[in-house]
């Protein structure tokens, strides 16, 4: 599998590899008083089943509140329906045009266009979707949760009256 760099993404310069790593200030501080840069962080896939880049989160940078996060939607691909249990989503949407779908059976939708700032209240269920067939969508997402990924939960809106 290959992996995507992230600022060759920022730039669409293409699939590159840039390897992952952690920086943190040495003045001679320690513990929470240090600060800490994620660079180029590795690609997972998320549990909405998208490529996600896990940036700031407790175990990147020991963040405490917060999560950063840079996540591409593929071309005409959709994120799984889900919701963020007890945390908010603050989104930008850098490159391309999302719509999604979202509240008790996903039935209202929003389209969101690059530039874009996106709120998400907690628990809201939701599910983005692409609406190019040629390029990705880019978005960086913040939660006040610094364990990001442990708080999703799946979304069925069959299921939900």
């Amino acid at each position: 599998m290959k992996r995507i760099g992230f600022y060759s993404l920022l730039l669409g310069t293409g699939l590159t590899f840039l390897p992952p790593a952690v920086w943190a200030d040495q003045n001679g501080q320690s513990g929470d008083e240090k600060i800490v840069t994620v660079r180029s962080p590795e690609k997972i896939i998320s549990r909405q089943e998208l490529p996600y880049f896990v940036g700031i989160s407790a175990a990147t940078a020991g963040a405490k509140g917060i999560s950063m996060n840079m996540v591409i939607i593929p071309p005409g691909g959709a994120a799984k329906p889900h919701r963020h249990r007890g945390f908010e989503s603050a989104i930008y949407l850098i490159k391309g045009r999302v719509e999604t779908r979202y509240g008790p059976g996903l039935k209202q939708s929003v389209i969101n266009e690059a530039g874009d700032f996106i709120f998400i209240p907690p628990d809201v269920p939701h599910q983005p979707r692409n609406l190019s067939a040629t390029e990705p969508a880019i978005a960086i997402v913040a939660r006040n949760d610094p364990n990001e990924q442990e708080n999703v939960v799946p979304y069925d809106p069959d299921k939900d009256e």
